[in-house]
């Protein structure tokens, strides 16, 4: 009874996502349904050849003369150039339609993966996105109609073909239904078999995409460390699992063919063995046995194939759920029904009894409480892992907190158009990304109506006008994939130019001097001064000697605040943790 109910229920989740993908079959319908069309007489051609054997075996056998039926074999050649090129047509116009879709689908998929939060990406491999976010949509859409024409031409030849059977004796199509259901029987297991193998064989083909990423992003760390052959192994291990989930498989469903190609053997040996008897008694002619085995052949030789076949249909049924599971899950973090739009300045920032941790156990902050002044620099100071870059991510919701509120213009920031919050927020990393292309392309980013006057202002602003003059192609100079070609001060600058070109109001400047050598860094900080100005800023800074000039130094200490000043009150504490902090950087 619960392995009925199960089943009644994955077949029910099965046509729900057929009927998800509805919307986007329908701009191509004219052509899909044109496909769909094409495959009934390609399904009907087999029947057809099979029925024109009966009367030319009848009148070459029995009757020994020739008269009409010297046309059928013309016939047959010309009704089977005919199948052939309906069966191009439909293919082309199944793939021009699969593909389609499949561009549609990853449009959609694309614009959600752009949507989700921080946390997403931070339990997320780059191998699974790959595989989830691209992979499983070709699987699933280009094998969604590679099913259906698959499905409509058996089903159309399965019918003609079972007609012709009937049509010669109907004694032997009883037999040959029955052996039929019986070879078909075993595919109804196939799914129950192979989905916990497939769930695994996604997760390791996900991470052979990922040492793949790894192999190039990291080939300078890889080459200093001499990882070769330890990453060799890692990747040997991770084929050999996927190697190992490939025989489960095959363990698991490839015995469906044998047994198919073994009971359609038996049927077709009962089939000749009371054929003859009928012959024999006259009840059919030999033409009637032809054609009738002809057509068995015709509906039986797929069969024999299906069991490999059905294993892609379930592939691809399985690869459609998992992309609308993607597409059914909403992002964490989204704007409200009615969410404000920030307008005006900005003049206050406060955290009212903020408490936020990236697992639900345990906390990264507890019970924050600052306010920020419009203009203010106000610097984020302590050991590493206590909670400074947290503070300075919840303000434009990377994450969102637990309890408490943070405000902007006592304007709750979950209130607030998350484009509009963000538009006023300019984030400069310490370690920032790069898009592969020209420097121009990375400063300019989706700002298409910037001028060159504007543009060389904050090339100038972020000290980047000497480095760019010395350049052959200057701004279009390319700079690789995430920016190889470049310092880390070159990168950091490009990242500050970006944040000028934005203009917004507020600033958080994420540890963005502290991986940089003592040069870089003091052009880096020349910058960042400029950027500072006339704005209200956030410094998350590891290096105490940077904030020195910062309006209030904010001490955070295992997720909380112990103090806060300037720098002056601070120091003057003889027992407070930022006096020991900078007693021990100076030493």
């Amino acid at each position: 009874m619960i392995k009925k109910i199960k089943k009644r229920i994955d077949s029910t989740y099965m046509i729900q996502n057929y009927k998800k993908i509805l919307p986007f079959v329908k701009p191509y319908w004219v052509r899909a349904v044109l496909a769909m069309v094409i495959t009934i007489p390609v399904g009907s051609m087999d029947a057809l050849i099979a029925l024109l054997l009966k009367p030319y075996m009848d009148v070459i056998l029995v009757e020994k003369s020739i008269g009409a039926t010297a046309y059928i074999p013309i016939l047959i050649i010309v009704f089977s150039l005919i199948q052939s090129s309906l069966n191009y047509a439909s293919t082309y116009l199944n793939t021009w339609v699969g593909r389609k879709i499949a561009n549609d689908v990853k449009t959609k998929l694309f614009n959600r993966l752009m949507s989700y939060e921080a946390s997403f990406f931070d339990t997320k491999n780059s191998g699974e996105i790959q595989f989830r976010f691209n992979g499983d949509v070709d699987t699933a859409c280009n094998g969604l109609i590679a099913n259906i024409k698959l499905f409509v031409v058996r089903i159309v030849s399965s019918i003609t073909l079972i007609g012709v059977l009937f049509y010669n004796s109907w004694q032997l199509a009883l037999i040959a239904l029955v052996v039929m259901i019986c070879a078909l029987y075993p595919l109804t297991t196939i799914r129950r078999r192979i989905k916990d193998i497939m769930k695994k064989t996604v997760f390791s083909g996900s991470q052979v995409v990922t040492h793949f990423n790894e192999a190039y992003n990291g080939n300078r760390v890889i080459t200093s460390y001499n990882l070769k052959e330890y990453l060799n192994q890692k990747f040997n291990e991770t084929l050999q699992s996927v190697f190992t989930l490939g025989i489960k498989m095959v363990q698991r469903t490839g015995i469906m063919s044998p047994i198919m190609h073994f009971i359609v053997s038996i049927g077709i040996a009962l089939v000749i063995w009371y054929g003859s008897y009928l012959i024999a008694s006259g009840a059919i002619t030999p033409g009637n046995f032809v054609s009738f085995i002809a057509a068995l052949l015709m509906l039986y030789t797929p069969l024999k194939a299906m069991g490999n076949n059905f294993n892609n249909v379930i592939n691809s049924l399985m690869a459609i759920e998992r992309v609308f599971e993607l597409m059914d899950a909403e992002p964490k973090i989204a704007d409200k029904a009615e969410a404000v739009k920030l307008t005006g300045d900005i003049k206050t920032i406060e955290y009212k009894n903020v408490s936020f941790g990236y697992s639900p156990d345990k906390l990264a902050l507890k019970n924050i409480n600052l306010k920020i002044d419009a203009g203010q620099t106000i610097a984020l100071v302590g050991n590493s892992g206590g909670g400074k870059t947290t503070i300075g991510s919840l303000l434009p919701r990377f994450y969102d907190i637990i309890s408490g509120i943070i405000t902007i213009n006592d304007i709750d920031v979950r209130d607030i158009d998350l484009h509009s919050l963000r538009e006023h927020i300019a984030v400069v990393f310490q370690d920032n990304f790069l898009f592969s292309g020209t420097i121009r392309e990375n400063i300019i980013l989706d700002r298409a109506s910037v001028s060159e006057e504007e543009l060389n202002t904050v090339v100038k602003s972020a000290c980047l006008e000497e480095f760019i003059a010395e350049l052959k192609d200057g701004l279009d100079a390319q700079i690789g994939e995430r920016g190889v070609l470049l310092s880390g001060g070159q990168k950091q600058r490009i990242a500050i130019a970006r944040a000028f070109l934005k203009n917004a109001p507020v600033v958080i400047l994420d540890e963005a001097t502290s991986a940089l050598d003592n040069k870089s860094e003091a052009i880096v900080q020349k910058a960042i001064n400029n950027l500072m100005r006339h704005r209200t800023v956030i410094v998350i800074a590891h290096r105490l000697s940077t904030v020195r000039n910062a309006d209030k130094i904010v001490v955070v200490k295992q997720g909380k605040i112990v103090e806060e000043g300037p720098h002056d009150e601070l120091i003057n504490n003889e027992n407070g943790f930022y006096k020991t902090l900078y007693s021990s950087q100076l030493k």
